[in-house]
């Protein structure tokens, strides 16, 4: 098994590999996905296949096992093509942040695919697979989707397994599926979510056959627009898909009426907090002893601190060093217990519209569309790119990004759904334009 920086190594393919095998992994040659190829990301794992996560230091690792969601699909036919390139550990928006390379966008070279997914969502935009899995903790499904013109579905926290995805912040991390078709995207979603036995947090609930919701209506469906995502959008096109996507679903009955969302400014500050707590928790197991590269040293405090210091990147350790300190003594209470306290508030932000009749919410995915490499060097102007996919994720809610065309790129609009509802989320997909 090589890896995708000699295999694919070219800008037909866009560096969105990491690895590929010889042939495709298929356990049935029937089945319900028969036929579907699917790319994994590559902090999920796929047994016998390298599990870097985009990372040195986790290099030369080669995962013993299949995450369940892997086996699922394994189970019912689809193919698995190979892993995808993402941002070390999940953290960035941009897929700039990996350590095997830059992944560059099919439908513009110069620009970001987006991230952490983007290897996933490059790879469905340019026809390299039909499905991909990837990982979504604060929008890294759903803002390379929109970035690259495919759906980008994350589900209700809970929905699918999290067994076998390499923690980063495990109150926020799910699974999530892109693909340029929403059947297909919507016929994986049936065959991977559900309770396993390996996950406490997966819901026991029924999964619904939403293949079928596709044929019902959006008439009388109450969809809300909250201002001050909309005061947030940095390129007018960004505005215009969601002013497009208002005037699709009215004239399929749905009504879309003006709603607030005062605590839209706290959620970046609420999510950043517990994002990186609980990665500086999550990632103090990569210390070069038991998995992954291991730098010599001749003792043991000092092979850690080498392992680290060579193998993360300077994403992941400002991230790790962030997180470290809003847990520390005397900082706790003042940033990580607050942050999680107003995390309920924001989830009960949305729940007070969802209980007064509304029924979905209608936002942009992302403030700009697609920007060039190099473009947002600064963390801070980089990490404003999740300011309306964050609250999402805190709220545990179902969200997907569907892709708008907008003077010769794509930008994407997202649904927002109440916990457990994805049946209006893919029903109201089919009267939003697509190409």
């Amino acid at each position: 098994m090589k890896p995708a920086s000699t295999q694919l190594k070219n800008l037909d393919h866009f560096n969105a590999f990491l690895h590929v095998p010889n042939e495709p992994l298929v356990s049935l040659s029937s089945g319900r996905l028969a036929g579907i190829t699917v790319a994994v990301k590559d902090n999920i794992a796929v047994e016998g296949m390298p599990l870097t996560c985009g990372s040195k230091l986790l290099g030369n690792f080669i995962s013993p096992y299949n995450a369940t969601a892997v086996a699922q699909i394994l189970d019912v036919g689809a193919a698995i093509v190979g892993k995808t390139n993402m941002d070390e550990f999940g953290m960035g928006s941009s897929c700039e942040y990996s350590a095997f390379g830059h992944v560059l966008n099919p439908l513009d070279h110069t620009r970001v695919p987006g991230g952490s997914s983007g290897g996933s969502a490059a790879a469905v935009a340019a026809g390299l697979c039909d499905v991909a899995l990837g990982s979504d903790t604060g929008g890294s499904v759903r803002q390379p989707a929109a970035f690259c013109g495919v759906y980008g579905f994350k589900p209700t926290y809970g929905r699918i397994s999290r067994y076998g995805l390499v923690a980063f912040a495990s109150s926020l991390d799910q699974v999530g599926i892109l693909s340029a078709d929403l059947n297909k995207l919507i016929e994986v979603a049936e065959n991977i979510c559900g309770y396993d036995i390996n996950d406490n947090t997966t819901s026991r609930k029924p999964i619904p056959k939403w293949s079928t919701d596709l044929e019902k209506n959006v008439q009388g469906l109450r969809i809300g627009v909250p201002q001050e995502y909309l005061d947030g959008i940095e390129e007018k096109e960004c505005r215009q898909v969601v002013d497009n996507a208002i005037e699709q679903l009215k004239a399929g009955g749905a009504t879309c009426e003006s709603i607030s969302l005062p605590l839209t400014p706290h959620v970046l500050p609420t999510y950043y907090i517990i994002n990186t707590a609980e990665a500086s928790s999550n990632l103090s197991r990569f210390d070069g002893g038991r998995f992954g590269n291991r730098t010599p040293a001749n003792r043991f405090h000092d092979m850690v601190t080498a392992s680290r210091d060579h193998g993360f990147g300077e994403e992941v350790k400002r991230r790790i060093l962030l997180g470290t300190y809003v847990l520390s003594k005397g900082y706790y209470d003042q940033y990580f217990d607050k942050a999680t306290k107003v995390r309920m508030l924001i989830r009960n932000e949305f729940m007070h519209h969802f209980s007064d009749g509304i029924d979905l919410l209608l936002t942009p995915t992302t403030p700009t569309r697609a920007f060039r490499f190099g473009e947002k060097s600064k963390p801070l102007t980089m990490y404003g790119s999740d300011r309306f996919t964050a609250a999402a994720s805190l709220a545990g809610l179902p969200a997907i990004s569907v892709p708008m065309p907008v003077d010769g790129l794509l930008a994407g609009v997202q649904l927002i759904a109440p916990h457990f509802r994805e049946d209006l989320i893919f029903r109201s997909c089919r009267y939003l334009s697509y190409y």
